[in-house]
């Protein structure tokens, strides 16, 4: 069923801007018995709870957005005791794999099936994977993720060169405002900088650092920032990077849309392999929705309205 899923929203969604975004979102849990739970951080509810953990894959591009594959975490709590695992239906091949390993194992899938996507976006939890990015480049896949600001880039004369180093030398004419897409409130307008990295790449690919800074002073009168590695073709343009950058939140706005209209947290089950089979008809549900909005007239204030998206450093 979910190859399934995965060929309906190719043959529906597939553009040659589409992007393979993968995060995490949590489920909150009471007890011990459901597959994987156990107190660990919620992004989504902003803090330490009882719950699960599902990293997903989702594809985004112009026509339309939606989640394609799953894999529930199981915390080393689980993995390590079999017994428990045997009774939440964790079958003996199913080892201890970090969030990004999950990650990794869902793009092999979908590269596998020969899925005609170049880009991939995610966040700090995989992008600061040096094995992570390693996997996309080894399957020509370009990509830009998030980072944190001690994120190395290189080296220079003294020593290590930090993303946030790096970025304190940019001239003001680095700066340029640009829009990353829609947002609820109008276009998402940021300034950004981007520097090339001198650090190995395959023939005909470059990589570079991109910085995102806010227009406004936060709480304590600081301008934000936030970091990206990038990996792509000779001959990428800022606006291709921002624009991938951007694409990451379609991926939030899939959880919500899953979650309020097809009911992706919305389920009792306990055991591992029914949580797959929950969370995989969840998300053929929500394709088939944003597929229909996809060919469907937009109207304001309807679903498929509100769904749609709209080393040394040389700066």
């Amino acid at each position: 069923m979910r190859d399934v899923l995965r060929d309906y929203v190719m043959d529906n969604l597939r553009h040659r801007d589409g992007v393979l975004i993968v995060d995490v979102t949590g489920f909150l849990k009471k007890g011990d018995k459901s597959a994987g739970v156990q107190r660990q951080y919620s992004g989504t509810a902003g803090r330490i709870e009882n719950c699960q953990l599902g990293v997903f894959l989702a594809y985004a591009s112009p026509l339309g957005r939606t989640l394609i594959d799953a894999e529930l975490y199981l915390p080393k709590s689980w993995t390590d005791d079999r017994e428990r695992c045997i009774r939440a239906g964790v079958g003996e091949e199913v080892a201890f794999a970090t969030k990004p390993v999950l990650a990794r194992t869902m793009l092999a899938r979908t590269v596998k099936a020969g899925v005609p996507v170049s880009w991939v976006s995610a966040d700090e939890a995989y992008g600061m994977d040096n094995k992570f990015r390693r996997f996309l480049e080894e399957h020509h896949l370009s990509y830009v993720v998030a980072v944190p600001k001690s994120q190395w880039i290189g080296m220079g004369w003294g020593g290590e060169i930090r993303a946030d180093s790096a970025t304190a030398q940019a001239p003001p004419k680095a700066w340029k405002r640009r829009s990353c897409g829609e947002g609820a409130k109008g276009k998402r307008l940021y300034d950004w900088a981007l520097a090339t990295v001198t650090f190995a790449a395959e023939p005909g690919y470059q990589r570079w650092l991109l910085v995102r800074r806010s227009l406004t002073p936060n709480a304590k009168g600081e301008l934000e920032l936030a970091y990206y590695l990038c990996y792509a073709p000779v001959g990428t343009t800022l606006e291709d990077l921002i624009a991938v950058a951007g694409s990451r939140w379609a991926i939030e706005e899939c959880f919500q849309s899953a979650k309020n209209e097809t009911g992706l947290d919305h389920y009792q089950v306990r055991r591992y392999d029914a949580w797959h089979r929950h969370i995989t008809l969840a998300m053929l549900a929500h394709a088939y929705l944003a597929v229909t909005a996809a060919h469907a007239p937009k109207v304001q204030g309807a679903w498929s309205a509100s769904h749609q998206q709209k080393s040394a450093v040389c700066w």
